[in-house]
């Protein structure tokens, strides 16, 4: 399956910043762009919900949050007994690998979009029960070496920040609307590929951008980024064949599965653990695994998973 055409912006982004070319998205104007994403998605996964909801939903709704709840504890003894991180950045990094990326979900939507793939169209609703889980599955790691500080700021940095809040949001204006979300739709809809490409010219930018960074962690933390992906896309495919979904939808779980978050985790961490090494996570997952999902990752699962339900 080819690359969606999404994909060559962010590889322009990650040129031009190899080549020290002065493109530079606004900052103003990315917030806006992220903002949009989340709604767009909430949106349209509201609306679905509105139309599908059901006790089925509901059993493969906590699936997923037990798979949340699983991944960190995958990743932090990789990281920790292996990779030799302290147990305050294992457990960041952990959590940051338990949740997800709702850009990459983007792009697994946009790549299936334009193959005329169909998927479950309720699927931002597990995006953002995978949002959470993750964090506090971190903070309890942390937490078992004395390390957790703040916890009502914690609390309220995870309910509240700009990822779970616009994303549930989203799903519940879409769930409460309905049919008549139909008179924003040309808007969110309609725009959804043109607002993902620009905003992805600006991740690629900043990949680049980051990943000097982060050679100088050592060669472990960049092979991890690589290796918990397909480890979490392997899992993701395993739950979403047990819940039987289309082969969309298992798509769809499996880069669920291999997304690192760096938008909702970072924010939680940073006030949870202001002594873990923010750098280290966020570059690992913005530098390394985004790119690799984006470029390798997501065509791969959907070959595999084409190949294995054809």
């Amino acid at each position: 399956m080819q690359l969606d055409i999404v994909v060559a912006f962010f590889l322009l982004g990650a040129v031009a910043q190899a080549l020290k070319a002065p493109i530079k998205v606004p900052a103003g104007l990315y917030q806006s762009l992220t903002l949009f994403l989340l709604l767009a998605i909430g949106l349209k996964g509201g609306v679905a919900l509105s139309s599908h909801g059901s006790l089925a939903l509901l059993w493969q709704s906590l699936a997923v949050i037990a798979f949340g709840l699983l991944l960190p504890l995958i990743a932090f003894p990789l990281l920790h007994h292996i990779g030799g991180f302290n147990r305050v950045d294992s457990a960041s990094v952990a959590a940051h690998y338990g949740s997800v990326s709702v850009a990459t979900f983007a792009v697994a939507i946009a790549l299936l979009e334009a193959n005329q793939i169909g998927y479950e169209p309720y699927f931002p609703l597990f995006v953002a029960l995978l949002e959470v889980p993750a964090i506090g599955i971190g903070l309890w790691l942390a937490l078992r070496g004395g390390s957790l500080a703040n916890p009502r700021a914690v609390l309220h940095e995870v309910a509240l920040n700009q990822g779970v809040l616009l994303l549930c949001g989203g799903i519940l204006i879409g769930w409460w609307a309905g049919e008549r979300s139909a008179s924003v739709m040309p808007f969110f809809g309609q725009l959804f590929h043109g607002v993902l490409a620009l905003f992805l010219l600006e991740m690629g930018r900043v990949a680049a951008a980051r990943f000097h960074s982060l050679i100088g962690q050592g060669s472990f933390i960049v092979c991890f980024a690589i290796m918990m992906p397909l480890i979490g896309a392997v899992a993701g495919t395993a739950l979403a064949v047990m819940l039987q979904l289309s082969p969309g939808g298992i798509v769809l779980m499996a880069t669920l599965g291999a997304s690192a978050s760096y938008i909702a985790v970072p924010a939680a961490m940073a006030v949870a653990l202001p002594a873990a090494n923010p750098g280290l996570s966020i570059s690992a997952s913005l530098a390394v695994t985004f790119p690799f999902n984006v470029i390798v990752g997501i065509p791969l699962y959907s070959a595999l998973i084409g190949a294995y339900t054809s």
